[in-house]
Parts: C-alpha cells; sequence; structure tokens
C-alpha cells in the first residue's frame, strides 16, 4: 500500500493540506472538530509523518557530522555513543568520520558533511590542526560547529571540555603524595592545545611542591601510542635511572611503559610509580592496574550535541548563537601501579 500524505487526507476531507497538518499539531486556530475528523482518518489510513518531507519544510536534515582523531581510542568510542544516545532522542542521524590526525582530511571531512547537507558538526581538532580558516568559514555561512576535547581558543563557537591543566596538575600530584620525587612526563606533540595545558599542569604540580623544573624528563611521544611508551621508558630509565614516578599523556602510552619498565627489572610502583589519562578500559586490566585521570568521555559526548542542538535551534528560531563553553569534570583514579597514600 501507498505512503499516505497529507494531501490524501485533505482530498478525502475536502480541506486543505495545510489544515490536515495544523490538526495533527493541535493548533488553536483549527476548530475541535476538524481535529477530532483529521486524526481519525489519519489513524484509520495508518498515516505517519514523513521525516525527509518534514526536514524539507523546516530546512533541517537532521544530520549532524561528528569528527573524531582516532576511531580506536577509547575515549572517542565513548564521545561516540554519548553523542549518538543523545542525538537520536532528538531525532537526528549522526555520521562519524575520523581525521586520523591529518589537517588535510579534517578539510575533506567538514567539505563531505557540507555536501551532505548536515545541520551542525561537532569536531575534536586533529593534533596536525593550526590553521582555522576552513572551520571558521562554515561558522560564518551559519552551519553551528561545536568543538570538543582538542579545541583552539581562536575559534568562535561552543566548545566542551575538560581542565586539562587542573587535571594533570591532579595526576602529578598524585604521584608527589604517594611518595615520588623525581617525575618523567611523557607528552604529546606541541601543537594541539591540549598537549601543552598538561604540560603546565605537571609544571605546576612541581612547582607548588618545591620540585625543580627539569625539561631533562620531559619526553615526546609523537603518535601518542603502545610502542612510543614501551621505547620512551626504556629512554626515560637509562638517561635518569633515579626516577620514581612518570606522567603519562594517555593510557595507550602508560601501558607501553609499564610493560617496558617490569622487562627492565623495575618493581610498580616500589621503584617506580606511573599514571595514565583518559581511563581506559585496559587501564583496569593491565598487571598492575594502571593509575589514571578519568576523562568522561560519553558524558562529553552527551554534552557536545546538546550544546548543538542548541546552537541549531537558535539558527531555527532567527537568533544569533549563544555560543556556550562547558567544562567537564575530572579525577583522579587510584590503582595499582602507584603508592597508596598514607
Amino acid at each position: 500500500m501507498a505512503n499516505v500524505t497529507l494531501k490524501k487526507i485533505a482530498d478525502t476531507l475536502g480541506i486543505s493540506p495545510a489544515t490536515v497538518s495544523k490538526a495533527l499539531k493541535d493548533y488553536p486556530d483549527i476548530s475541535s472538530k476538524t481535529k477530532e475528523k483529521v486524526k481519525a482518518l489519519a489513524k484509520q489510513l495508518h498515516y505517519t509523518p514523513n521525516p525527509f518531507a518534514q526536514s524539507l519544510r523546516n530546512k533541517e536534515s537532521k544530520l549532524i557530522g561528528l569528527i573524531i582523531p582516532q576511531v580506536v581510542h577509547h575515549f572517542f568510542s565513548n564521545i561516540i555513543n554519548g553523542v549518538i544516545k543523545a542525538a537520536t532522542q532528538k531525532g537526528y542521524l549522526v555520521i562519524v568520520l575520523e581525521s586520523e590526525e591529518s589537517y588535510e582530511r579534517e578539510k575533506d571531512q567538514i567539505n563531505l558533511l557540507i555536501e551532505k547537507n548536515v545541520d551542525g558538526i561537532l569536531l575534536s581538532l586533529s593534533d596536525k590542526t593550526v590553521q582555522y580558516k576552513h572551520i571558521n568559514a562554515i561558522i560564518d555561512n551559519g552551519i553551528p560547529v561545536v568543538l570538543y576535547d582538542k579545541i583552539s581558543k581562536l575559534i568562535n563557537c561552543s566548545k566542551v571540555m575538560i581542565n586539562d591543566r587542573k587535571a594533570s596538575q591532579q595526576a602529578t600530584q598524585h604521584l608527589i603524595d604517594s611518595g615520588c620525587k623525581k617525575i618523567a612526563h611523557i607528552r604529546g606533540p606541541l601543537k594541539p592545545q591540549t598537549t601543552i595545558d598538561r604540560l603546565m599542569g605537571y609544571r605546576k604540580a612541581l612547582e607548588l611542591n618545591g620540585i625543580s623544573y627539569d625539561d631533562s624528563l620531559v619526553f615526546e611521544s609523537l603518535n601518542l601510542s603502545f610502542e612510543d611508551g614501551y621505547q620512551l621508558a626504556q629512554e626515560i630509565v637509562e638517561q635518569h635511572p633515579d626516577v620514581d614516578g612518570i606522567f603519562a599523556f594517555a593510557d595507550l602510552v602508560a601501558t607501553g611503559a609499564l610493560i617496558k619498565l617490569k622487562e627492565l627489572g623495575k618493581r610498580i610502583p616500589d621503584d617506580i610509580s606511573i599514571i595514565g589519562f583518559s581511563n581506559w578500559f585496559l587501564s583496569k586490566v593491565t598487571s598492575p592496574s594502571l593509575s589514571t585521570v578519568d576523562q568522561p568521555g560519553f558524558q562529553m559526548g552527551e554534552t557536545a550535541f546538546e550544546l548543538l542542538y542548541e546552537n541549531i535551534q537558535d539558527l531555527k528560531n532567527g537568533q544569533s548563537i549563544n555560543h556556550q563553553i562547558v567544562e567537564i569534570s575530572t579525577r583522579v583514579i587510584a590503582r595499582d601501579s602507584t603508592k597508596t597514600i598514607n
């Protein structure tokens, strides 16, 4: 049986499609008698609204784009789940794309989403993105963008993030409170703001505890990978045999370092304590289990979509977008890779 349309109902009752639409939506300027007739016939004919036709009338596609840097990252998997749950509740479909930490790929994917007529875009900047013309251009053309996790202060849009500086300071402080006196830091590339903020948080904790900052104790992980952590742990021990603590930018890096330290005969946490960042599922199953900073990806994904939805509604109602910055709370989760604080 062919889909029942508003026009079919209107022709059957001898009224206009606009009147049928208003009746189904309980507009006050439609009489109760007409509403009853329309709703009864719609029920009898098993009428269901056509979401595509509605979106055309409302100038909405009911599609949003979600660009993530790495699909394999547990944190971003949680982001995806949070976004999809929140979007589904509002009747939106989510197109998920991966930039693979590439500036050029990020630009291409934004163009693809524009071609798909998305109502808005959620974006975590790639590590290689240091120019923002491609993002500012679509914002200027009336397509709302919400940045999450990896952001830039140079882009005027809504943002949802954690306080990386504060969280990293707390992670380093945890090592200090558990007795560590010489702490190495494995950071990421210095282009994204997150790397800079986590390095500054590490430095701040040292400063507040009267520990001199030593640049030779900071090691760069170019790929933020298990392999990087594994290799850098060897370098840390060779260059600083008396290191008793390591704060790693991410859990995957920390896990690689932990495995290598064990192979080198280091007792964890008796000889060296180690703490990661993100609270990946693997942090619970390493041996010993990995202390980390809990970074609530699911909540961040939900919040990012909610901000985007509000921005879309602002535009729909002919209003200026109310840009908001939302900070998600974090906490240190102490496990067996760090000493118990007395």
